[in-house]
């Protein structure tokens, strides 16, 4: 990647998201550090407004905005391979949003782009067994509960066929033994839960806050898997 296109890249990370790190640039780029500053100091000048907050990283003073993003011809391809994989992994509420995102990428592309995406597309396939396909469009409600800290009730069904009703404080979702799975805080039982989604057969977000200030990270809990993959 040559200079200016990384000194884009930076931006564009800055942009997605509040704070980033001299590190997580270093990485991300596979870049030096103190090459990451020289790349800083090389966008202050250009008159994009940087600031820095210790402890957090650089931030992109509120107010400034990209003119709209292009993509080139391997970055949509990229996102539309991806689409594969959301369509077995994923269920339906990140599949319809995943569309939605995709079409306006595409709206954005070249008329060449926009062909050589269609070609591909009617060359790309993913075999999945069907245990691994979901109806259920829990997945976003999910997202946005952990986003907001919001307690959610569900209805569950576990492996003994046992149906029972829970509140839950949801600290975050993770992707093992080939399922997704709901981590969280269980009021009925006192402890840290995993619960299976396509187990879950209802499932409401409640106006309620957590009542627990700090959880497990989701790191943490991830050490406790029974399973590593």
């Amino acid at each position: 990647m040559n200079r200016i296109d990384r000194l884009f890249g930076i931006l564009v990370l800055l942009q997605s998201k509040k704070y980033v790190s001299a590190d997580h640039i270093a990485d991300r780029f596979e870049i030096s550090v103190r090459t990451v500053y020289r790349d800083i100091k090389a966008l202050a000048e250009q008159g994009i407004p940087l600031s820095f907050e210790a402890n957090k990283g650089y931030f992109i003073v509120q107010g400034y905005f990209l003119p709209p993003v292009s993509f080139n011809t391997d970055e949509a391809s990229a996102l539309l391979m991806m689409e594969r994989f959301i369509e077995g992994f994923a269920d339906k509420s990140i599949r319809q949003h995943y569309h939605t995102a995709l079409d306006k990428v595409k709206n954005v592309l070249k008329s060449s782009q926009k062909d050589t995406l269609e070609k591909l597309n009617e060359n790309i396939r993913l075999q999945l067994p069907k245990r691994l396909q979901s109806d259920a469009e829990y997945l976003s409600v999910l997202q946005n509960a952990i986003a907001e800290k919001a307690v959610i009730s569900i209805k569950y069904k576990n492996y003994k066929e046992e149906i029972s009703e829970r509140q839950l404080e949801p600290i975050g979702l993770i992707f093992y033994a080939f399922s997704w799975h709901l981590i969280g805080y269980c009021h009925l039982r006192g402890a840290y839960r995993d619960f299976k989604v396509n187990n879950i057969l209802h499932l409401q977000c409640l106006s309620s806050p957590f009542t627990i200030a700090t959880h497990i990270s989701i790191n943490e809990y991830m050490k406790q898997l029974p399973v590593d993959y």
